[in-house]
């Protein structure tokens, strides 16, 4: 039973869970998102949490405190000047863990915990453009059979056009040959 256990230990000492966690912390801050294993994705939003919450009022005393816990000193400059910006108005919450596949030599969970506002897959932005995109298929085929002509037309008034481009270039490769026809000369070859 795990009455009072708040703390998952990680199978490690304290000092290296400490240090584990403190790199941990400062990639994720770093890098917006990193891949590791479900338990220390848990146990690393429980550690960064706390810091993104402190890192929001910018004193003296609370860069101190946070560096004391990353002890990387431009990882406590990132969060405080632009991720403490983009989180000022969310009340909490600021990561977000996905779980993935097992891990294929020991089978391990596996997760990736990202700063919730830094995604670029599935945001805001990214659902309102895929809504704007609907597709109709009541009555396409008649469009296609319409439309079809003028598109063959626009297709062989557009082909001239590029027949004139290859006639500009044939002029440089020819002087580009004699050139080289120039150049074998005067080195005997």
């Amino acid at each position: 039973m795990r009455h009072g256990r708040k703390v998952n230990h990680l199978g490690r000492t304290d000092s290296h869970r400490k240090a584990m966690m403190s790199n941990m912390a400062s990639s994720l801050i770093l890098h917006k998102r990193i891949t590791t294993t479900l338990a220390k994705a848990k146990a690393l939003r429980g550690y960064v949490e706390p810091l993104l919450t402190k890192s929001k009022n910018d004193t003296t005393h609370s860069r101190r405190t946070v560096f004391s816990y990353l002890q990387d000193k431009d990882t406590t400059n990132i969060l405080f000047r632009e991720i403490a910006v983009k989180i000022a108005n969310r009340p909490g919450g600021y990561t977000r863990i996905v779980k993935l596949e097992n891990r294929l030599g020991d089978n391990a969970e596996m997760a990736i915990i990202e700063l919730v506002d830094y995604n670029t897959v599935y945001g805001k932005d990214v659902a309102a453009k895929t809504e704007k995109k609907s597709t109709r298929r009541r009555g396409g085929a008649t469009k296609a059979k319409t439309e079809g002509a003028p598109v063959a037309e626009e297709a062989v008034a557009a082909a001239p056009v590029a027949e004139a481009t290859p006639e500009v270039e044939t002029p440089a490769t020819e002087a580009t040959t004699a050139e080289e026809k120039e150049n074998n000369a005067e080195k005997g070859e």
